[in-house]
């Protein structure tokens, strides 16, 4: 069992994504080749990087992790959609990507279909996180950012060139020291224990 597992670096100012800290410190089960890539935050950047990374390995599954700081629970995402936005839901912000990118309602890829659903056993998933002890729950929204993005962009490379291959998106909340003011936070040592239960949920798994 092969899995690509990528990460996002911060963004939008801040010096710390939890995605990232657990791409460095997460295990491979037994029984699973892990392949653990970082990806910049930015829409045009990772659509190639994401391309090159499934054609050159070939995983079974691709995993990818992002922060979403207004959750208090780690997402197991169910859809990504056909939608690039930077603009936030009220109208009133527009947060570009880290290469200075902002589109506002721009289609991912031209023709394609509006929204794929992961192929991950998402409930599955969901209760391997919940029997360690750490909230989770699936989410039927990825946003409409570069997680969303990737997400998609993943999705659709499964749908027309790689059938047989697996493919979801997880988020994770602020780490405390990011968002002390408010309670959407999550203990590092706990989303180190709910990746590490959806990973196992692959182990030795054909």
């Amino acid at each position: 069992m092969k899995i690509l597992l990528t990460a996002f670096e911060p963004f939008n100012g801040r010096d710390i994504n939890p995605s990232q800290l657990i791409l460095e410190k997460i295990e491979a089960p037994e029984g699973v080749a892990l392949i653990k890539e970082l990806l910049p935050v930015e829409f045009n950047a990772t659509t190639e990087i994401l391309k090159g990374l499934l054609k050159q390995h070939q995983p079974d599954v691709v995993i990818s992790l992002g922060q979403a700081g207004n959750r208090p629970e780690i997402s197991v995402e169910r859809v990504a959609v056909n939608l690039d936005n930077c603009r936030s839901s009220n109208g009133e912000k527009i947060t570009p990507d880290n290469a200075g990118d902002a589109p506002v309602d721009q289609v991912i890829v031209e023709g394609a279909p509006q929204a794929y659903f992961t192929n991950l056993p998402v409930w599955d998933m969901v209760k391997a996180i919940q029997e360690t002890g750490v909230p989770a729950a699936v989410s039927y929204t990825a946003g409409t950012y570069v997680c969303n993005h990737v997400m998609y962009t993943v999705l659709h490379e499964v749908a027309t060139n790689y059938p047989k291959m697996k493919a979801g998106f997880i988020h994770v909340p602020f780490l405390p020291e990011q968002n002390p003011e408010k309670g959407y936070v999550m203990e590092f040592n706990d989303m180190i224990k709910g990746i590490q239960a959806i990973l196992e949920c692959f182990e030795n798994n054909p």
